[in-house]
């Protein structure tokens, strides 16, 4: 058919209303004028017209004909079915409101899923030809990833041949003091090609000019847009702004676009190149490498290319060098590589959802195509084809899907603020994740798969007899369909099935959380408040001459002020302070190697390259810490001492060690005496003595093993303008110290911008990753228990009403009303034991996906699947406990009746 007779039906279906009126006008003409030639011809006037039908023909024939020529058949034929369709679920709002509800919670949470998993893992990143993005990494030799050193990527940046352009960066909490006073910020460290790689250019002002890209240089700075609007007011003239950061002041040369977040969070970008490069080849300083393939490269062709670079620097610099090997991933894979596993669990555990709420609905329509059996069969009998009604049910279910996908788009749009205030801080892209175009076409594409599923079982279920056996079929009632009966029981096999692996799987993920919580830390939780401020290098000139005299002479001395200060206010018990707060978002210590010597090296830089590779050695975290520390966080001292005051600037550095760094290195041996040197840390050179070793830390995560750690004393290796988190512990909820701590930092400091936490939030942020999977597993688990619950009670209430005439018949022969309640409870427990048995044997196949997710559970774990079993069997038998009474309490008499 060509388009020009598509376009013509299309138009006829536009002027329906007219052509229908115009054609009865002239079918009306046609037999008027043939009624007047009989009369003419000596007819009585009934008989005139009668003989003007029976020439003419049908009437409604003719009509049908003629709209055929007018309309797209199936565009009338669908319109039919839908008003068809609108008025039987009118008709049925029991049934329709249980419907559009149960598929509701599906779509709902479906669409929710999937709007997060779209935004962080689908989501084109918001710069110029995203694609090209790449993240470059160092490997080490077991494999894991390391940041890069600068001469390491001073030679790859020089050598490739697949990246157009290549840069590093780094972003670290700092106290920015800008118009507004100081504040804590997020400030990332760039070299020269960071904007070019990104794709990025300033909205107002400049990039960095060659004079600041250099080491020494004019310091400036590029802002972020929220910190233009913010901070500077949304000023066109940047020229009169400056930013302290540090001891640097840096004039604003420049704004980034809005939407610009790399490294995530970063408010304030600076040059790498104004604090010189490093010549350490095993120095990884540097988070993260970006670079942009070149046009027509690959990243396969990327990472060969690397791999290959940096196989022959590790030839050729060994052993100075521990890059055995190079990773090249593309940059939104980098990104969201953590939380990739997680996120698409969470989108099969809400798939199961739905597959359930399908079946749930699925046996609701099944029942309701049971009790239109004698429709159906008048419809067979005036000449419906198979086809026809196939197209009847599929409409009736695309218009429960919709509306079900409709009403779970709202769902989703009112729980959005829920979600996201469920997710982890850490989680990337969040500001990413809406109910966007995307989402909504994946909404309705599900939709539209449900209706298309839902309707094609049900229309081929219901339409599977033929005409005879359809009228026969509707003339005995239930009896003839245990066809129907048995697709039924076995959606509810699959619901219980369905269910059992989700309750699996929240089952596990709280057994591991139980773990997780049941690890010691190593150090005290509760009463704990943490301080986390820059340290200061000399008293502010506003300062009084008590407060200038005391911090101004060292860093040191500043903190030793104001550990005596926090200890004198009421009810605090202790207060100390450390370089890296434990199970805090910034991350552990420092992490380095360490060389055991016993004598201060006195070599060159190359000698010095040589000695660490060949002296003997471990690596371990370094952290700068306080007596105060220990004792505020109950950290145990298994032996030797802790700092003391007599551990000065001017006396033999000391150092204290982890428990484990003690077994690891002087295995059988007292590590008291010892002495190591740590200076690729922070530039210090002598030796640091061993005096005293202390419990083990989690510090990573409470999930991973305690690393190995050197603790230094802040009086000997503390740096000004660095970051250091103070803590306290009080007697008593430590909420009231807050600003009475910050009083005195602000008399101590005026520039400084404390940041404060309870470290019981802190440990409870540590674990915000795992409760949010927790959570929306057991809210998925918790949805499917209900409806397979509901979807057994319906069916089990179905199959009563049906049976009962049998039922009537049993009693009237004798049978009690308790042979009555056993045999409909065994009815309900039989399908439900199968579907456990079903359910089983997937959660064991599934559920090794959720490896990653577990800590010290196995998959298989027996109790959790015992428990679950038990819980899902104790809700089948309630579920088919109320139908089963109400099959007790029918009357024989009526029954046999009825017979």
């Amino acid at each position: 058919m060509s388009w020009r007779r598509h376009f013509a039906k299309f138009g006829g279906l536009l002027r329906r209303p007219k052509l229908a009126d115009d054609l009865k006008a002239e079918i009306r003409s046609h037999l008027e004028m043939e009624e007047r030639e009989n009369l003419d011809a000596g007819m009585a006037p009934e008989e005139a017209q009668y003989a003007a039908l029976r020439r003419f023909g049908n009437v409604t024939s003719a009509q049908e004909r003629s709209r055929e020529m007018w309309l797209w058949n199936p565009v009338e034929t669908f319109l039919q079915d839908v008003r068809y369709g609108l008025r039987q679920l009118r008709r049925n709002p029991g049934f329709t409101v249980v419907a559009v509800l149960t598929l509701a919670l599906g779509i709902g949470a479906t669409s929710s899923i999937f709007s997060v998993v779209y935004g962080v893992l689908l989501r084109s990143l918001p710069y110029a030809n995203p694609q090209q993005l790449v993240s470059v990494s160092e490997v080490a030799a077991d494999g894991h990833l390391m940041g890069f050193t600068s001469p390491n990527f001073r030679d790859l940046h020089a050598m490739n041949h697949t990246l157009s352009g290549m840069a590093l960066c780094k972003a670290m909490p700092a106290t920015v003091v800008g118009p507004s006073g100081p504040s804590r910020l997020v400030v990332a460290v760039v070299s020269a090609d960071f904007f070019h790689v990104m794709g990025v250019t300033p909205v107002l002002g400049r990039g960095f000019s060659a004079d600041e890209l250099r080491e020494g240089g004019t310091p400036a700075t590029l802002v972020s847009y929220g910190y233009w609007q913010s901070e500077l007011h949304g000023s066109a003239d940047l020229s009169p702004f400056k930013l302290k950061v540090e001891k640097y002041v840096f004039s604003v040369a420049g704004v980034l676009p809005p939407g610009f977040d790399y490294p995530a969070h970063a408010e304030i970008w600076i040059p790498a190149e104004l604090f010189g490069e490093g010549a350490s080849r095993t120095a990884h300083n540097w988070s993260a490498a970006v670079g942009r393939l070149r046009r027509g490269a690959t990243v396969a062709q990327a990472r060969a290319d690397f791999s290959m670079l940096a196989h022959r620097l590790y030839q050729q610099y060994k052993p100075e060098i521990d890059m055995t090997n190079a990773s090249v991933t593309p940059l939104r894979a980098a990104l969201t590589a953590k939380v990739r596993p997680a996120l698409l669990i969470l989108l099969g555990a809400v798939g199961f959802l739905l597959l359930v709420a399908c079946a749930n609905v699925a046996n609701l329509l099944l029942a309701r195509a049971a009790a239109r059996r004698r429709e159906l069969a008048v419809r067979f009998a005036l000449g419906a084809g198979r086809g026809r009604l196939v197209r009847q049910f599929l409409t009736e279910s695309l218009l429960l899907s919709l509306a079900g996908g409709l009403l779970g788009i709202l769902l989703a749009l009112l729980g959005m603020g829920t979600l996201l205030a469920l997710a982890p801080p850490g989680l990337p892209r969040l500001d990413d994740v809406s109910v966007n175009l995307p989402v909504l076409a994946f909404t309705l594409g599900i939709s539209i798969l449900v209706a298309a599923s839902l309707g094609t079982m049900t229309a081929l279920r219901a339409t599977s007899a033929g005409p005879r056996a359809a009228l026969a079929e509707s003339n005995r009632g239930a009896a003839g369909s245990f066809a129907s009966r048995r697709m039924a029981r076995a959606l509810i096999a699959t619901q219980v099935a369905v269910t059992l692996v989700l309750l699996t799987g929240a089952g596990l993920l709280a057994r591991s959380l139980l773990e997780v919580l049941s690890v010691n830390p190593g150090f005290r939780i509760s009463n704990i408040v943490s301080m986390q401020l820059e340290v200061p290098e000399s008293a502010s000139s506003s300062a009084s001459p008590v407060a200038r005299s005391a911090s101004s002479a060292r860093p040191a001395e500043f903190m030793e002020t104001l550990f005596g200060r926090l200890r004198a206010l009421p009810g605090v018990e202790e207060a100390g302070g450390v370089s890296d707060l434990p199970l805090d978002e910034g991350g552990p210590c420092s992490d380095g190697k360490f060389l055991l010597l016993d004598r201060e090296p006195q070599l060159n830089d190359a000698d010095l390259d040589r000695l660490w590779s060949t002296a003997p050695g471990g690596e371990a975290d370094y952290c700068v810490a306080s007596t105060g520390y220990f004792k505020a966080l109950a950290i145990p001292l298994i032996r030797g001492r802790l700092f003391s005051e007599s551990d000065s600037a001017s006396s033999r550095n000391v150092a204290v060690i982890s428990e484990s760094l003690a077994r690891s290195t002087w295995p059988h041996q007292d590590p008291l005496g010892h002495t190591l040197e740590f200076g690729n840390m922070d530039g210090d050179m002598r030796l640091l003595t061993v005096v005293g070793v202390v419990g083990d830390v989690h510090a990573l995560s409470l999930e991973k093993p305690p690393d190995p750690t050197v603790y230094v004393d802040y009086r000997q290796r503390l740096h000004g303008g660095r970051d250091f988190t103070v803590v306290i512990r009080a007697s008593t909820p430590p909420g009231p110290l807050i600003s009475d701590a910050g009083r005195i930092v602000g008399n101590l400091a005026p520039g400084a911008a404390p940041r404060f936490e309870t470290f019981r939030d802190v440990f409870s942020a540590s674990l915000d990753t795992r409760r949010f999977n927790l959570t929306l597993v057991s809210v998925f688990a918790a949805s499917a228990l209900l409806l397979a619950a509901v979807g057994l009670f319906g069916v089990m209430a179905y199959w009563v009403s049906q049976r009962t005439n049998e039922i009537g018949i049993r009693m009237a022969l004798g049978a009690q009303k308790s042979d009555v309640l056993r045999m409909v409870v065994a009815e309900g427990i039989k399908l439900a034991l199968i579907g456990l048995a079903i359910g089983i044997a997937c959660a064991l196949g599934l559920t090794r996906f959720l490896v990653s997710l577990l800590y010290d559970v196995k998959p298989t774990d027996p109790i959790t699947y015992a428990a679950v079993s038990a819980v899902l069997l104790g809700v089948a038998v309630v579920a088919c406990y109320v139908p089963a009474r109400r099959a007790t309490k029918v009357d024989p008499m009526e029954a046999l009746r009825c017979e």
